[in-house]
């Protein structure tokens, strides 16, 4: 592979490496926030208050790092990827500035309005503003996971002198992978959110801080992940089958399959060996592949041999890190589980071994998010439009190596530095915890002026 492409890629899979970390956490947090405001609305209830103020000033730093990063990360396809922009930017051009358009201004405009709106707007207000930049999290999802996934899947297209029009934007928009891969983002975000709340608040069990607070948040997060964990093992697989359809050389190198054959076996673990075509030391369950992949006792699945080398994709990262990312959804679904059953016990939030447990897989949603965009994207190489534009000719042609490289060292010390102050604030004031929040004030307007009880209580609607 030519220098430049590989430093390339390098440099653009360490920037969404970082980038999807804090817009992925952010989706489920602001959902969250939106539901303990619904809650403090319904119950006045202080707790909830301050749990909203806490997680706010959490979700208000890391929406900060995401806008950042997502800002560079943009750089990238004018400097490095200009064979990519020139050839598809009337695809994917537009549907980015939809989501600048439609989901980003959303965001923008209702997030000053939440974060410094407490005391100057009504209640109704304030929670309106809350849910507006949720949706808005959301909307930038779609339109996002839009764009990628024609990427993998283009639909509604013309390909005239090498350059993408689109011809049917409802095609583009909703292409093949599109309805597959937006839940299973939207979920691993919330899934994400969610360790991240119930493992602080598991540490806060631990040492005996903000015992009622935590409690309500961890048996929050745990209910929550006891539900969507298999929802999200669904939609996995749906994913798989979609893949299996559309991109059969992926599913290919996610299973390590050489050859095309039926009565498939899983193989839970080996060393692929794409010299010698062939897995080393594998350790296989008959048939077993054959019923996940294709939901058939011996279905068949196609093999790597099956497709010219040059357009195979590498085997040991979308190999390995697809079990890496399964074995951690199951361990979340364990977690939770247990969790039922000692909630009924009574023994959830007083279990040493369960509220370590919480602590350990705290991060495990951001390792699991990163490991998946792994997989979908080397799995998709040598293509950066599948099957239909090669990453080598999407590469600017007039960069060298050694730019590429000086940019790439540049990216990782400034990110490194970044991410080294972002995370020391975020434990910052996670040490701090969910501290008394300012009370509620009355607000004055035109229609209902302040009366003195509105100053105490807050109570007006």
């Amino acid at each position: 592979m030519d220098t430049t492409v590989l430093l390339s890629r390098l440099q653009f899979g360490f920037v969404i490496s970082f980038h999807i970390l804090f817009p992925a956490f952010t989706i489920g947090l602001a959902s969250w926030l939106a539901f303990l405001e619904a809650w403090w609305l319904r119950t006045r209830d202080d707790a909830v208050r301050d749990l909203f103020f806490f997680w706010m000033k959490i979700f208000s730093v890391s929406f900060g790092v995401g806008v950042v990063t997502g800002i560079v990360m943009s750089f990238q396809f004018g400097t490095n990827w200009a064979g990519f922009s020139s050839a598809a930017g009337n695809v994917v051009g537009p549907l980015l500035n939809y989501e600048v358009l439609t989901a980003f201004f959303m965001e923008a405009t209702f997030l000053g309005v939440m974060l410094f709106g407490w005391q100057r707007v009504s209640h109704r207000t304030h929670f309106f503003a809350t849910c507006m930049v949720a949706l808005g999290t959301l909307i930038s999802t779609f339109w996002i996971i839009s764009a990628n996934s024609w990427m993998q899947t283009p639909a509604g297209y013309a390909l005239k002198d090498g350059v993408f029009y689109p011809t049917d934007w409802w095609a583009v928009i909703f292409n093949p992978s599109f309805f597959y891969r937006l839940p299973h983002m939207v979920l691993a975000a919330f899934l994400t959110s969610a360790f991240v709340i119930g493992g602080v608040s598991a540490f806060y069990l631990a040492r005996g801080q903000f015992a009622d607070k935590a409690r309500l948040c961890l048996k929050c997060a745990l209910i929550f992940v006891a539900i969507v964990a298999p929802l999200q093992i669904f939609v996995g697989d749906l994913s798989g089958q979609e893949v299996r359809e559309h991109q059969p050389a992926k599913l290919a190198a996610i299973e390590a399959r050489w050859d095309t054959e039926t009565n498939v076996p899983l193989t839970l673990l080996a060393i692929p060996n794409a010299q010698a075509e062939r897995n080393d030391y594998a350790l296989d369950v008959p048939h077993l592949g054959s019923l996940i992949l294709t939901h058939s006792w011996s279905g068949e699945v196609k093999g790597l041999k099956d497709f010219a080398p040059a357009d195979r994709p590498p085997v040991l990262i979308p190999f390995y890190a697809f079990r890496i990312m399964v074995g951690l959804g199951f361990a979340m679904l364990a977690v939770a589980w247990i969790g039922l059953w000692m909630l009924r016990r009574g023994t959830a939030f007083t279990s040493r071994w369960y509220l370590r447990a919480w602590m350990v897989m705290t991060p495990s949603g951001f390792v699991a998010l990163v490991l998946g965009w792994w997989v979908a994207e080397v799995g998709r190489q040598p293509w950066v439009v599948y099957d239909v534009l090669r990453t080598a000719d999407a590469v600017s042609p007039n960069i060298t190596s050694g730019s590429v490289f000086a940019s790439l060292t540049t990216y990782i010390a400034t990110y490194l530095l970044l991410f080294g102050f972002a995370t020391w604030y975020l434990i910052k004031m996670l040490r701090a915890g969910p501290v008394t929040a300012p009370p509620r004030r009355g607000v004055q307007t035109a229609a209902r002026p302040l009366s003195l009880g509105d100053e105490e209580l807050g109570d007006h609607p």
